[in-house]
């Protein structure tokens, strides 16, 4: 047993029903009560306010960046930072090594080009991607849809999100389409009259592995302008693609043109390229539940705590290993990535509440809470901050949602000032429309939830 878990809470059951008012949600929801998980605890007390199926191995969805997120912090501590060698060789030509670092945006190439300080390139342009070692994953293999940007997969050398984002601007009778970065000519669809609908389903996109995206369908003009963001159909050459055309936009002259992979120089980096702190990548992979960041975040965490050059096989074996040492084996847990998009997924509301609990006294739980959504405010939970009650900015919770889960956990701090952990999830073929269950778990506890009360 987990020393996080030894003594705390195998076993605890349900002291009284399910609150009344989550009874009812469940009804409407025609979910189950069997398909929940639910633990709610005080900060200051011994035993949970309400345990219910607390044991039963559950896929969490996202709530696995939890898990991702406090062992990276508990491993590297909040101020770790990534950093990117560059070099300008002896040839002429400019080197780059991968790091992992999860922001490597457009803007940001732009900021190290100019601190070079060059004109020219005279030599090859060379990239170093060997810190991690590629899976055998492909982006489209858990919902076959590859140009959704969260379906990426993690590298090295990731820019940009390896995404291109559309605008879409009308311009009378048609729609002019305009790549960012300009990766790809502009294209035009006609316009249409009538409501705004589903535009995205209209543009009739033409999206296959290795070809330029295409547009053969319209757009209403009422929609005005918008923007989509897909993902690269060629991931592979996208950051040898890319930066080919940021060296142009720079005005830099490029004798060499040439891009190959190669190991980096032995000798010391022209510069360090500063990226994220780890605490202002969680904020990023939390508050968006960002896949694609929480499996860079993974992958580096592993590298720095010495597994070599990982995949994302080997460093789900190391997060694994880490949870194991922290929650537990009983029930036993798994997991295949960082990010929790995966059905094979399992914990219990038990065990991820008491790791929540053990992260509440770590010194780095303020940057933990603060990478966490805040109920009706930001994140995924702007929305609606009605249907929280009191919880309404007042609550830190990650939010997990795939097909058949609904799922939240974190920290609710109640207007008597007293602190909840609260773990709570929905497995079932309908958890869609059990949403509603977690915000009346939610709206319970920020009421302190009431002992003896369990029924109003």
């Amino acid at each position: 047993m987990g020393w996080v878990l030894a003594g705390w809470i195998l076993g605890v059951q349900a002291a009284e029903p399910l609150p009344l008012s989550v009874q009812v949600a469940l009804r409407q929801a025609q979910v189950p009560a069997t398909a929940l998980g639910v633990f709610v605890q005080a900060l200051d007390e011994p035993r949970p306010r309400l345990a219910w199926q607390p044991d039963m191995p559950l896929n969490p969805a996202s709530l696995t960046k939890l898990v991702t997120s406090m062992a990276a912090l508990d491993t590297l501590g909040s101020a770790w930072q990534w950093q990117t060698p560059v070099w300008l060789t002896e040839d002429g030509g400019l080197a780059i090594q991968g790091s992992g670092d999860p922001r490597l945006s457009t803007e940001r190439v732009w900021g190290v080009l100019k601190r070079l300080g060059i004109s020219e390139l005279r030599g090859p342009l060379r990239l170093d991607r060997s810190a991690f070692t590629p899976g055998a994953a492909e982006p489209g293999d858990f919902d076959n849809e590859p140009w959704r940007v969260g379906n990426a997969l993690p590298e090295a050398l990731l820019l940009n999100f390896k995404a291109v984002s559309y605008t879409i601007r009308v311009e009378g009778m048609q729609a002019r389409i305009s790549a960012d970065p300009a990766l790809d000519p502009p294209q035009t669809v006609p316009t249409t009259a009538g409501p705004c609908g589903d535009w995205r389903g209209a543009l009739k996109l033409q999206w296959a592995a290795g070809q330029r995206p295409r547009f053969a369908g319209s757009y209403a003009a009422a929609c005005g302008d918008l923007t989509w963001t897909l993902a690269d159909p060629d991931p592979a050459t996208y950051p040898a693609r890319l930066l080919a055309l940021m060296l142009r936009e720079a005005g830099i002259a490029w004798r060499g043109e040439a891009i190959v992979d190669a190991p980096a120089p032995a000798s010391a980096p022209t510069l360090l390229w500063p990226g994220p702190t780890l605490a202002e990548a969680l904020r990023d992979m939390n508050k968006a539940s960002s896949n694609l960041t929480a499996q860079q975040v993974l992958l580096s965490t592993a590298r720095a705590a010495g597994v070599p050059a990982p995949s994302p096989d080997a460093a789900a074996t190391w997060l694994q290993a880490w949870l194991d040492a922290h929650a537990g084996t009983t029930p036993p847990t798994r997991v295949v990535n960082g990010s929790g998009l995966a059905r094979e997924t399992r914990m219990s509301p038990a065990q991820l509440a008491a790791l929540l609990r053990w992260a509440w006294g770590q010194p780095w739980m303020p940057e933990l809470l603060a990478s966490l959504p805040v109920a009706g405010l930001d994140g995924t939970l702007s929305r609606q901050p009605g249907r929280f009650g009191a919880a309404a900015g007042r609550a830190h919770l990650k939010t997990g949602s795939l097909r058949d889960v609904v799922a939240l956990a974190g920290i609710v701090d109640a207007p008597s000032g007293k602190r909840w952990v609260l773990v709570a999830i929905v497995n079932h073929p309908q958890a869609q429309a059990a949403r509603g269950v977690l915000d009346a778990v939610l709206r319970w506890v920020a009421q302190d939830a009431p002992e003896g009360k369990a029924g109003r």
